[in-house]
């Protein structure tokens, strides 16, 4: 008999999902709406070719998208600045994109979780599909902006 999802797990898949969203929007211009009701009709805690994927708080899904579509234009001149100079966020592969648009949107929209939190959770979804290399730039991108936007999560003693 298997397990209904926790909490924190359907919460990793919600952010998993909204990686993929703003992936598939960013490469196919797909609408958001259409995108939002195609993830949460046919993706999220689907099967999907025979492997059952995790059901999903779709209340934080949708606030990632909708978080990091309605903040872009103060999300990527952010990257930009805490990327590594001469290399702008439009250089960077599209699921690394969408990965640090996702946890910038959620590092500005939802102070009730610890940015340490938002962080950790983007590199295990980045290292869903990244290499190495590139989910250690999501720590350190997302820990740079994390320290910029809440700097007293950071200052407090033991932090």
């Amino acid at each position: 008999m298997s397990e209904a999802p926790t909490k924190p797990m359907k919460k990793s898949a919600a952010r998993l999902g909204a990686v993929q969203a703003l992936y598939q929007m960013d490469l196919a211009q797909t609408p958001v709406n259409d995108v939002l009701a195609e993830f949460e009709s046919h993706w999220l805690g689907q099967e999907v070719e025979g492997t059952l994927l995790p059901d999903a708080d779709v209340k934080l899904f949708r606030a990632v998208v909708e978080g990091a579509l309605s903040n872009q234009r103060r999300i990527d001149p952010l990257l930009d600045n805490a990327l590594a100079g001469g290399w702008p966020l439009k250089r960077v592969e599209a699921v690394l994109r969408a990965v640090l648009r996702a946890g910038v949107a959620e590092l500005m929209s939802r102070p009730e979780v610890p940015a340490r939190v938002v962080i950790a959770e983007y590199v295990n979804v980045a290292g869903a599909f990244l290499d190495r290399d590139e989910t250690g730039m999501v720590n350190a991108v997302l820990d740079v902006l994390a320290r910029d936007l809440r700097p007293d999560e950071f200052t407090r003693p033991g932090a």
